[in-house]
């Protein structure tokens, strides 16, 4: 940071780094400079003039080249003879900055005054109204009347669609470019910019479909006027009618912090539902971002296919049931199974639920198992990310490796920050059979054929050890690359080394040797136990960690297990839903018991059948991939008859003869803190704890952070891993496989993951229908050629002795014999297998 610097603005003195902006000086001495062009998150470019300030430096002698100084020790400051614009200028040691002066006064009514000039007077009916920052700054130092005639006023489109999710008023618009600042800078998605010039210049999209990108949400929130709204915000509430909960985002490992403006609303019988879904600053976490995923798909919570009465198994069909009567056959079936039970539950759900759900296993003698195909949630708490790493301080001393992920797909606010780290300096190695996104940022970029990403890492650690794991013959050209080398220099040299692993063409077994390769890479490095060092997995769950930390894991050969079992108990997993070998498997049991907040496929298998709560009616914890432990509160009342999952897990449990907590969570984190030792320190209390972050966000001045929320309810608590408490790790044999494309007209298909599937908590969001692909598979060319498929062609992909229509995308990038199936698309394709493919119908153009 170096030697602060003092500055004085408006008669108050502040310390600051070299390198700060003057109005980022005044925020921190609490004095506001007003800005529309200006964020703290983006390079300034003094477009507004509305941070115009009166600014002097002191005073240098021609004679002795040093500052002069007063009889009483102080500067001799000079003034310059014109304004300056706040947001451009660099503080300087002894500068003196004027923000109240009546020339700075006059300055900014004039910039106000000009900006009205063709500024529809609509504030009681702008969706801004009340959060707006120009209508604020217009009371403080605009003037009562114009001088401009109403006839002279351009008027522009009032509700044009950017795309389906965002509208944008012309005429509202002061052009102070914030967000195609946003789009180009902080998410590298130049998908709309300006066109025309003068009193012309309009916003336009270049994209289609309009506005494509994952982050547009987030221009709504730092337009500082009613010109972006949300297609489902627009026009439906004022923001002092609705409250403000803190909550966390469910989708992805990042664990977003979110706050939920929630209101009464008339056309839901006076109901209280969820109006929209803002950033919480979390400098972190997600900083002030979120994703459009984050954004949206929290009407799933809202749908009326919600479960919201118990179902019980009668003559083959589901029927209503009371709670006490499904509770005790739920009971009875259970105690009753013993150690011939298994629960299944998936990362969706909150530690506390986890916690009960495991209770009651190992009460009953049964086992317990994780719907997920990644691995390597035991060495995420060996050699995880140490307490205190923040992915905002990595820089040139720092490298980062993701190795099978499409980070962009899998977890966007961790490509976002990795992608800024990279521009900050740190070294990016990208490692993956094809093209990302992330690969624009990366300084290295390694290919290695599908189920080769441990082999990759393997050749990583070669590299760097006269002591070699030795490759099968399909690999061995990975450890000669050039590039690899090179690779492994930047790593070892690395004062930080991130590794973020994800599940790119993995299924458990080969996950399971990723995790493991990633995991000796660093600790043959030594880049573990170390803050801003370690592993992080890109689950596919909000809180994977967690049910890691609670005990539950992935079995391999999932289907044979669950033929054995006389009774399964699901929680919010839906195992039958794209994999019908698995729901055979469901069938076979004895007793199928799920809880939930749809009617899955594999609640309609059950026999009994349990309403479940979502998180936005419910309070909680969640599990982030770096270990951060975060809190989630109730938003709005529950619908009728659902009830948390630990609450309903707890219920069983008395009628099977074991006491657990059914009413407080906060009470369970302290039984989880007494028994799994790693959580020994985390409390509610720690969770909620605050400290501040900067820039400084606040509802109190809207201009300078947009309507972001600050972070009042709790930053979350980061649970060290075992090398950071000097716990001893040490390295396992790791072989990888030779899972590989088959030779000729073979094809094996391997699982990816697209942000936008067609799974329960997206598919109900129908605002993002149009953004959701109908199932489909990217091929290579030449491997249909022979069938003579095009591109859009209607295919049958044959897997697991089933058919499944889909379309084909022919991509000449990726190799030849290999298929790629997005996750939750209606697909079996959950880890690498042979798939053949058949010609439906081709399309007609």
């Amino acid at each position: 940071m170096g030697q602060l610097i003092s500055v004085v603005i408006d008669g108050l003195e502040v310390q600051v780094p070299p390198g700060t902006l003057v109005v980022d000086a005044a925020k921190k001495a609490g004095v506001d400079i007003p800005v529309f062009c200006y964020h703290p998150k983006m390079e300034p470019v003094g477009m507004c003039r509305m941070c115009l300030v009166e600014i002097g430096r002191p005073q240098m002698s021609r004679k002795t080249g040093e500052l002069e100084r007063n009889e009483d020790g102080s500067y001799v400051i000079q003034f310059a003879p014109k304004l300056e614009t706040g947001c451009t200028v660099v503080v300087s040691e002894g500068m003196v900055v004027r923000g109240i002066s009546d020339k700075v006064a006059r300055a900014r009514k004039d910039v106000i005054e000009f900006l009205l000039t063709s500024h529809p007077l609509d504030c009681p009916v702008c969706d801004k109204g009340g959060e707006c920052p120009l209508q604020n700054l217009t009371m403080d130092f605009g003037s009562g009347e114009s001088r401009f005639l109403y006839d002279e006023k351009i008027h522009f489109e009032k509700h044009y669609p950017l795309g389906e999710l965002i509208f944008l008023d012309r005429e509202r618009c002061i052009q102070c470019g914030r967000c195609v600042r946003f789009q180009d800078e902080i998410v590298d998605d130049a998908v709309i910019g300006f066109e025309q010039r003068g009193r012309s210049l309009r916003i336009v999209t270049y994209s289609e479909p309009g506005f494509d990108s994952y982050f547009s949400g987030n221009t709504t929130d730092i337009c500082p006027v009613g010109a972006l709204t949300t297609s489902d915000f627009r026009f439906g509430a004022r923001p002092w009618e609705m409250k403000a909960v803190a909550s966390i985002c469910t989708h992805c490992p990042v664990g977003c912090n979110l706050t939920l403006n929630v209101r009464r609303e008339h056309k839901t019988g006076g109901d209280f539902v969820v109006k929209r879904v803002l950033p919480r600053q979390n400098e972190a976490v997600n900083e002030i971002w979120i994703c459009d995923k984050g954004r949206f798909a929290h009407h799933y919570t809202s749908s009326p296919d919600r479960l919201i009465q118990p179902l019980v198994k009668e003559n083959g069909e589901l029927t209503p049931a009371t709670w006490d009567n499904a509770l005790k056959i739920a009971a009875s079936k259970l105690k009753e199974a013993g150690s011939d039970l298994l629960t299944l539950v998936s990362g969706r759900i909150s530690n506390e639920d986890l916690f009960n759900l495991q209770a009651l296993s190992k009460h009953l003698g049964g086992s317990s198992a994780l719907l997920s195909e990644m691995a390597g949630g035991d060495l995420v708490a060996q050699v995880g990310v140490s307490q205190g790493t923040n992915l905002s301080d990595l820089g040139p001393e720092s490298t980062i490796l993701v190795v099978a992920s499409d980070l962009e797909e899998e977890a966007p606010l961790y490509w976002l920050r990795v992608k800024q780290a990279a521009e900050r300096g740190a070294k990016l190695i990208v490692a993956n059979p094809r093209h990302t996104k992330t690969d624009r940022s990366a300084s290295h970029v390694l290919r290695y054929p599908y189920g080769g990403e441990a082999a990759l890492v393997i050749a990583l650690t070669n590299a760097l050890s006269k002591k070699r794991v030795e490759l099968t013959d399909k690999f061995n050209q990975l450890g000669g690359s050039q590039e690899v080398k090179s690779a492994a220099k930047e790593i070892v040299e690395a004062e930080n080394v991130l590794i973020f692993y994800g599940s790119e063409g993995t299924g458990f077994e080969s996950s399971q040797q990723l995790a493991q390769a990633c995991a000796n890479l660093l600790i043959s490095t030594g880049h573990i136990g170390k803050v801003n060092n370690g592993l992080i997995p890109v689950w596919p769950r909000g809180n994977t960690q967690g049910a890691w930390d609670m005990g539950f894991q992935p079995v391999p050969n999932l289907n044979e297990v669950l033929t054995t079992k006389q009774a399964i108990y699901i929680a919010a997993a839906d195992p039958a839903g794209d994999n019908p070998k698995l729901a055979e498997a469901i069938q076979s049991a004895g007793f199928v018991l799920v809880q939930d907040i749809y009617l899955t496929e594999t609640a309609k298998l059950a026999d009994v059948v349990l309403p479940a709560k979502t998180f936005i009616e419910r309070e909680g914890t969640f599990t982030n991939a770096e270990r951060r432990v975060q809190r989630f509160y109730a938003g709005i009342p529950p619908r009728p008859q659902t009830r948390p999952d630990f609450a309903i897990t707890a219920q069983i449990s008395r009628l099977a003869g074991i006491d657990l907590e059914d009413r407080h969570p906060i009470r369970i984190m302290d039984q989880i803190a007494g028994q799994i030792p790693d959580y020994a320190e985390v409390s509610y209390g720690k969770i909620s704890a605050v400290a501040e972050q900067w820039p400084i966000i606040g509802r109190s001045d809207l201009y300078y952070g947009g309507t972001s929320y600050e972070n009042s309810q709790g930053l979350g608590y980061q649970v060290p891993p075992a090398s950071q408490k000097g716990q001893p790790v040490s390295l396992s044999a790791v072989q990888p496989g030779d899972a590989l494309p088959g030779e000729g007209d073979e094809l094996t298909a391997y699982p990816i993951t697209i942000l936008y599937d067609r799974g329960q908590t997206v598919m109900t969001a129908e605002l993002l229908h149009r953004r959701i692909p109908e199932p489909f598979i990217i091929i290579h060319p030449e491997s249909v050629a022979h069938l003579g498929i095009k591109d859009g062609d209607r295919i049958h992909l044959h897997c697991l002795d089933f058919d499944y229509e889909v379309v084909a995308r022919l991509d000449e990038t990726i190799q030849e014999g290999v298929v790629l199936s997005p996750r939750s698309m209606g697909l079996p394709i959950r880890e690498p297998m042979s798939v053949e493919i058949k010609l439906v119908e081709q399309v007609v153009t």
